[in-house]
């Protein structure tokens, strides 16, 4: 009966990763097993899987049918496991996070470190990185994304907290430079800009009048990390608009100054989302909970 159900797990895996090589990566083997643990499914079963190539790995038309059913059957074992998970009320099995750099690493990775120090059979994975990974491919079972969600139904969120966003600048920059006091003024000054893929992300301001306005940005100075941007703004290099947990320390030690503080503030949206499914398992039910019930706590509001 057990080699029944021998390759299935690394099918699937296969299918879901996009090739052999990631599903290996994933499953801890080498590209080789995988692709004979696939060969003895498929002489198992009297078809082929997959079509393949020097370089790809498609599936075929008995492929696709035998993935649909493969995937349903994993989902009942996962629902099955889920409930049992539900009536013992012990957290066991992996979970594999993927997290922003920093509001990752400073924020909710303390967090997601306690949670598995209260739950000694769990198994944790962090992944750090800014880029929006696909989940389901890339086998998360939840993330932590700032900012504007999409309207795609392949997966659920919650709500965990709002980031203020400051206008920023050092003493010496100020002294001689000067503050801006509206929008007009930028162009006297420099700007240190956050910048990805070829583009710099505006800055959502207030005008005189109060209303937040997305404020296109240029400079010389650009940087794809956060913290390199607070370091040049305490060097004095220019205005910087960053998170306010980023640089508090920085303006409550005097390196910086926080412009505009009686002004309204932008603010991001942090949000935990994972694949949408039936059932959730507990360790990530729990864990959901655990950021959503932290993350205000850290941040001074109220729990959502």
């Amino acid at each position: 009966m057990r080699d029944r159900f021998d390759g299935i797990e690394v099918f699937v895996e296969a299918v879901e990763a996009g090739g052999f090589k990631r599903a290996a990566d994933r499953l801890s083997l080498t590209p080789s097993a995988v692709g004979k643990a696939i060969a003895r499914l498929e002489n198992r079963l009297g078809v082929r899987l997959f079509q393949r190539t020097t370089r790809t790995q498609c599936l075929t038309e008995d492929g696709q049918q035998y993935y649909e059913r493969c995937v349903r059957a994993i989902e009942e074992l996962r629902t099955g496991e889920s409930l049992l998970e539900t009536g013992r009320r012990e957290v066991v099995g992996k979970l594999r996070v993927s997290l922003p750099v920093l509001f990752g690493r400073y924020c909710v990775a303390p967090i997601l470190r306690a949670y598995a120090r209260q739950h000694p059979k769990l198994e944790l994975e962090l992944s750090f990185n800014d880029r929006q990974v696909d989940m389901i491919a890339d086998g998360f079972d939840l993330a932590v994304r700032n900012g504007t969600l999409g309207n795609g139904t392949s997966l659920r969120a919650r709500r965990l907290v709002s980031q203020r966003k400051v206008l920023c600048a050092s003493p010496a920059y100020l002294a001689a430079r000067g503050q801006p006091h509206s929008l007009g003024d930028f162009g006297d000054h420099d700007m240190l800009v956050y910048w990805r893929h070829d583009y710099a992300l505006p800055w959502r301001l207030p005008d005189l009048a109060g209303n937040l306005i997305d404020v296109p940005v240029t400079s010389r100075l650009r940087f794809d990390d956060l913290e390199a941007i607070t370091d040049a703004a305490v060097e004095g290099m220019g205005l910087a608009w960053q998170p306010y947990w980023l640089v508090s320390d920085r303006i409550r030690a005097g390196n910086l100054v926080e412009l505009w503080a009686d002004r309204p503030s932008a603010a991001v949206e942090s949000y935990v989302v994972w694949p949408a499914a039936q059932h959730l398992p507990l360790r990530s039910r729990l864990a959901i909970d655990a950021l959503a019930g932290e993350l205000p706590k850290l941040f001074g509001q109220e729990v959502s």
